[in-house]
């Protein structure tokens, strides 16, 4: 799996190199900057993408907005944001196209080997690796919209560890239920938040992406 890799601070860069080779990825090129990752992302066209939101020239959100550059270029291109802080803004503009392959994290989570490495395959794999805080600050925000105010308490535990990746087998095990009981959760959460059904075998991914993002089905 090729990942082109943005980050400007120079030890984390080449920690995160190391690391992700450690498990297995191939990194097409680690670089420091906007304009290196914008020609990165051109030229080697990765699997998957791993981007500081905070990058060269502008430290303001460069990263992030060379990142939708890229994705509006070549739709579907699989991004993972890291960030200090959780920004909303950040977050929002990420998942506004409803689709899937996108992730955001915290920094601090890439400390974490077997949590990092694994959001980077899911992400690669066309799902979503959503950071739990930055969930919960999204949903909370959403808090007064009509489709949420629908969900029970349960619906929008499924519904946050979905938003995270999570398959329903693994929301089984976090919430003590069976996977029949998930099944039927996730098939009440679509009819609430009015998303038709679908062959589509990324609806459930574009479902939880639009949701979040506040552009409904």
């Amino acid at each position: 799996m090729r990942v082109v890799l943005a980050e400007d601070l120079y030890l984390l860069r080449e920690g995160l190199t190391r690391l992700l080779e450690a498990h297995g990825f191939e990194i097409a090129a680690a670089v420091g900057s906007g304009p290196e990752l914008a020609r990165a992302l051109r030229v080697e066209r990765p699997d998957v993408a791993v981007v500081d939101v905070r990058l060269p020239p502008t430290f303001t959100d460069e990263g992030l907005q060379v990142s939708l550059e890229a994705r509006r270029e070549r739709p579907g291109l699989p991004v993972l944001v890291l960030s200090q802080h959780i920004v909303q803004l950040y977050a929002r503009e990420l998942l506004a196209d409803g689709t899937g392959g996108v992730g955001y994290l915290l920094k601090d989570r890439v400390f974490d080997a077997g949590q990092f490495t694994d959001a980077v395959r899911r992400v690669a794999g066309g799902g979503t690796a959503m950071d739990p805080e930055v969930i919960a600050k999204l949903l909370a925000s959403n808090a007064r919209d009509e489709p949420l105010g629908r969900l029970t308490p349960r619906e929008q535990q499924v519904l946050e560890l979905m938003a995270e990746g999570r398959s329903n087998a693994a929301i089984a095990r976090e919430l003590v239920l069976s996977d029949g009981a998930v099944s039927k959760y996730t098939t009440s959460i679509f009819g609430k938040l009015d998303l038709a059904p679908s062959e589509d075998d990324n609806r459930r991914v574009r479902a939880v992406l639009a949701y979040l993002s506040g552009r409904g089905a």
